[in-house]
């Protein structure tokens, strides 16, 4: 059935690539089969236009050349990108093999955490297990130990019964689920710290490795390792080169060489050097934290045996903390060694997709060839034009940047992982490019070159040569990871995409079901008070505002208002009070005394009568 390569049609192409291949013995990935597939589609020498709908027979042709490809074993290409693609699929950066680790030991020890955290203990006997279930999981948390080492355990529930008694226990049953969890990582993290301090007094430490002193001797055997690997792929890199350059010089020996797969036997072993520069960089940076570590660890040490002091008993706010900062230390150590492990399992891994070298080129062969042809390192080739350098004054639109003039300049993102993008495109040869020259800025990417001729050549037509660097990878499909080039053939075979940003091999994109459901209206009603949809209305608002415009403010200011400002005072309420004023008071009057006299004289005499006031004067009152 013919049809587009719609992401059902390729991935029906790889499913039948990948039963053929098996039929033949080779068991291979679907991200691999996936990688060939779009490496003989891209091929224009295969003529495969990816515009028109294939007919039955063109998914044929293609599936019968994907596995030729796959089961030609002695094509360096196939190796090429078979290295590509388990470096793609399994290397990970410091971060993603920590979290992963990380992950694995909380999958580990999810069990015994259910264990303890759910449901709560009612009897003595349900105490002591749930105890014991403790004691297991510090010593799995740890990793200083086997649960099965009966040492070991004594050693982990002495040190746990010092900072957590299990009389405490009543106290942890009653805390919440996630307090739970909280506390036994601390729990851990104090028994660790203490079989440390322990090992360091010579009073224990059972199961505990010596990590520093194994990383003293095992990081700088990882480093003799990569760097010897990497001295001698760069030497069959410096001789490849020369032997290509010799065919390009000398028709003779094109026809002497042209039976070997130079180019591809080239990409190959530039494709591991990078891989060897990666791998490298990891264990100088594990070198150079580990010196940190042992710096830490040894002053955290001093300063607990300082705070202990054979003491008999201390203050926990005192100690506990110089426990758990040794533990964590410790727990650095370990990620080192996980870190180093997984560095040098890759780097053997790595060495049997180089193997195809010694199978095609014996060094007998290999030198008899080489015979009157001068190898040049990658050293010698950039300090020959160390001394030259591109004259801006000859390009009028094109921005080249040199060290003294560039902010960061080493750190600038330069393409094709730093090889000349003049020689891959004309030459299909992979030559290191030398910064000193100049970098040619152009449509905001940064290109490097071999030689000062080359980058003149290269800034006359820039487009051109970048259109036959990736016509150059189009046929040598091992190109687009090695020159950095995955940004321009994604689109083309629609059933792959990245791994992430950083990582350029394809695999099939992760599908699942899901459902979305939104509210009728997410957000509250909003009326708009002031909205009119009346002509005349709105043409009276503007009237009237129109009218505001012509009204003024005035205002004035008197002497006594002037600089005034706003005071304010306060006051107390009056209070319910009362006086009393009426006072009682009386006086006394003389009381009047008058009397008369000679009112009884006689009846024949005239009477005289004489009035006597004896009324008492007021002063004497």
């Amino acid at each position: 059935m013919s049809g587009e390569l719609t992401p059902s049609v390729i991935k029906r192409i790889i499913r039948q690539v990948g039963l053929k291949c098996a039929a033949q013995g080779q068991s291979l990935s679907e991200t691999l089969v996936a990688f060939m597939v779009k490496a003989v589609v891209l091929d224009p020498r295969n003529d495969f236009n990816m515009d028109q709908i294939l007919t039955e027979n063109d998914m044929q042709d293609l599936i019968q050349l994907c596995v030729a490809r796959l089961l030609d074993t002695t094509n360096p290409s196939l190796s090429t990108i078979k290295m590509q693609v388990y470096f793609d699929m399994n290397y990970a950066n410091r971060d993603e093999l920590l979290s992963e680790q990380e992950r694995v030991l909380e999958g580990k020890v999810a069990p015994v955490v259910r264990a303890i955290t759910e449901g709560g203990p009612h009897d003595q006997e349900e105490i002591e297990n749930v105890y014991e279930k403790i004691v297991t999981y510090a010593l799995l948390r740890s990793g200083l130990g086997s649960p099965t080492d009966i040492e070991a355990i004594r050693e982990v529930t002495a040190a746990l019964q010092s900072v957590f008694p299990q009389t405490e226990m009543t106290t942890f049953i009653s805390l919440s689920k996630r307090d739970k969890e909280q506390q036994l990582k601390d729990l851990a993290m104090l028994v660790t710290g203490i079989r440390l301090y322990n090992k360091q007094c010579q009073k224990g430490g059972i199961g505990i490795d010596d990590l520093p002193n194994i990383l003293h001797e095992a990081i700088p055997s990882a480093t003799r390792t990569l760097d010897e690997r990497l001295n001698s792929c760069q030497l069959l890199a410096h001789r490849y080169t020369a032997l290509l350059e010799s065919m390009q010089e000398d028709p003779h020996r094109h026809s002497q060489l042209s039976t070997f797969n130079l180019k591809e036997a080239l990409f190959n072993v530039r494709q591991y050097e990078a891989f060897l520069c990666i791998l490298q960089s990891n264990a100088i940076t594990s070198a150079q934290e580990v010196e940190s570590l042992d710096v830490k660890f040894k002053a955290e040490m001093m300063v607990l045996k300082n705070t202990v002091q054979d003491k008999i008993s201390i203050e926990s706010k005192e100690v506990f903390p110089l426990f758990i900062e040794l533990s964590k230390l410790w727990t650095g150590y370990q990620n080192e060694m996980l870190l180093l492990s997984f560095l040098t399992n890759m780097a053997d891994n790595l060495q049997q997709f180089l193997e195809i070298q010694s199978q095609l080129f014996a060094e007998e062969m290999l030198t008899s060839l080489l015979e009157g042809v001068t190898v040049k390192s990658d050293e010698e080739r950039i300090k020959e034009t160390m001394g030259t350098r591109v004259n801006v004054s000859d390009f009028k639109n094109q921005e080249w940047l040199f060290p003294e003039t560039t902010d960061n300049f080493d750190q600038l993102l330069i393409q094709y992982h730093g090889f000349c993008a003049h020689s891959i495109g004309v030459k299909g040869i992979t030559l290191p490019g030398n910064p000193a020259i100049g970098i040619l800025k152009h449509k905001e990417k940064y290109y490097v070159f071999s030689s000062k001729e080359a980058a003149y050549i290269f800034a006359e037509d820039p487009d051109k040569f970048i259109q036959l660097n990736v016509e150059k990878a189009k046929k040598y499909a091992e190109l687009i990871q090695l020159l950095e080039l995955r940004h321009q053939f994604e689109y083309l075979v629609p059933h792959t995409q990245t791994r992430n940003g950083k990582k350029g091999l394809m695999k099939p994109p992760p599908k699942c079901d899901s459902g979305t459901q939104t509210d009728t209206h997410i957000l509250p009603p909003t009326i708009v008070r002031s909205y009119e949809w009346n002509e005349w209305e709105l043409r009276r608002k503007a009237i009237k505002l129109a009218n505001l415009r012509r009204k003024l403010t005035h205002g004035m200011q008197t002497n006594l208002s002037h600089m005034r400002r706003e005071n304010c005072t306060q006051v107390y309420v009056p209070k319910e009070a009362g006086t009393q004023t009426k006072h009682d008071n009386s006086s006394n009057v003389p009381k009047p005394q008058i009397f008369l006299k000679g009112l009884r004289e006689g009846s024949s005499a005239p009477t005289h009568m004489v009035t006597v006031d004896l009324t008492r004067p007021l002063d004497e009152t």
